[in-house]
């Protein structure tokens, strides 16, 4: 169950940019989690829901953008149809994966303290 470690590592970097920024507290966050990342996302998400407690996103909210597997030739540069060949119908090279097995922190919305260094409100996202 490699997502427990995945929530724990998600954790601590959003400490880290929250911390870095000032933030009282984060209320949402967004992933980009490819459909060949090897993520179960039930998993995930019941992780960062006992992982949570106790940190500035005790009560932020996870959402999960499911990114679908994308191949393209890397010579012909076209992307292949779904559930094609992993070969280009147009000179043979084979496939490469353009997206799909990705686990990206892409945003994150926080509180920002009154006293922060840059000033910023409620909601900034990174």
């Amino acid at each position: 169950m490699h997502e427990w470690s995945i929530v724990h590592s998600l954790l601590e970097e959003v400490e880290r940019c929250a911390r870095a920024r000032g933030a009282r507290s984060v209320h949402r966050l967004h992933l980009r989690v490819g459909a060949l990342s090897g993520v179960e996302i039930a998993l995930l998400e019941t992780a960062y829901a006992t992982f949570r407690e106790r940190t500035l996103c005790a009560d932020a909210r996870l959402e999960i953008e499911r990114v679908p597997a994308r191949w393209g030739c890397p010579r012909c540069q076209v992307e292949l149809a779904p559930g094609a060949g992993l070969c280009c119908g147009r000179c043979g090279a084979a496939a490469r994966l353009e997206s799909g097995d990705e686990i990206v922190l892409a945003r994150i919305e926080m509180e920002l303290a009154d006293d922060a260094e840059d000033g910023a409100g409620a909601g900034e996202g990174i």
